[in-house]
């Protein structure tokens, strides 16, 4: 579906959103923290109204683009309340472009229309798993955080993330083990539906790349627990991961919407 396609509030909705995000990019250094958290904040109002404006739209429209959208908004609402508790912690130019990026992409792939949901417990389905998405996307922002704090400890240099990296650690560990809460949710759930519907469970890519992302993670914190496993290697593992559950939906999803058109 093209970009003109879309609902002219939507367009405008959007473009407000992505000009709040570059306003930030560019003041980053000529504001004070302060500013820049209102700045931010207002960035994630305007991308809430979006993502609004897409779900409530009827019929309902969804595809990879949206889901990114969703997920990166949900990963900067983990930001927002980690920052309070943490005003050390620095990513807002990271998720300022990242916001930017995929605000605009979804207004280029707004996805599928869905006419009708075939259970009206479906959107349950749909919430769980992307909130499962935005938690391990968290996780991977905590991890890349905490292997640069790591780096930066073992070259003597100064720790550019400004926090400890104990406490990027345990961040990241409880996010991963919020991840994998939710995501075992959907994962349950979706089987409920499908037996609901008298459906049979159907081994796809997208259950296949989903069981694997939940047993990586489910492994990782069994390491974690009996083996103590840290550092790079856990990084690595949050890594393959999100990597895999990325690959479930979103990535077939892309192929479909930008290579197939359909």
């Amino acid at each position: 579906m093209p970009m003109l396609s879309s609902p002219a509030p939507t367009i405008i909705a959007s473009g407000l959103t992505a000009l709040a995000y570059a306003l930030m990019l560019w003041a980053h250094a000529r504001m004070s923290a302060a500013q820049l958290r209102s700045l931010l904040v207002l960035a994630w109002l305007l991308h809430a109204v979006v993502l609004l404006r897409g779900l409530l739209n009827q019929p309902a429209s969804f595809g990879f683009a949206p889901a990114l959208s969703i997920t990166l908004w949900l990963v900067l609402t983990v930001y927002l309340l980690e920052s309070r508790l943490y005003p050390q912690l620095k990513a807002r130019r990271a998720l300022g472009w990242l916001g930017m990026g995929v605000v605009l992409l979804a207004l280029v792939f707004p996805g599928a229309t869905y006419p009708a949901l075939s259970s009206p417990w479906m959107p349950l389905h749909w919430a769980l798993g992307i909130a499962s998405y935005g938690m391990i996307a968290a996780a991977v922002t905590h991890a890349w955080l905490m292997q640069r704090a790591e780096k930066a400890m073992r070259l003597g240099r100064t720790n550019d993330t400004d926090m400890p990296l104990l406490t990027l650690e345990r961040l990241t560990f409880r996010l991963v083990g919020a991840g994998f809460v939710l995501l075992t949710a959907t994962l349950l759930a979706g089987g409920w539906f499908a037996e609901s519907l008298n459906h049979r469970w159907t081994w796809n890519h997208k259950t296949v790349f989903s069981v694997l992302a939940w047993a990586t993670m489910g492994v990782l914190l069994l390491g974690r627990w009996r083996l103590g496993w840290r550092g790079g290697m856990a990084a690595r593992m949050v890594y393959l991961g999100a990597g895999l559950l990325l690959l479930g939906y979103v990535g077939s999803r892309f192929v479909i919407e930008v290579f197939l058109q359909r």
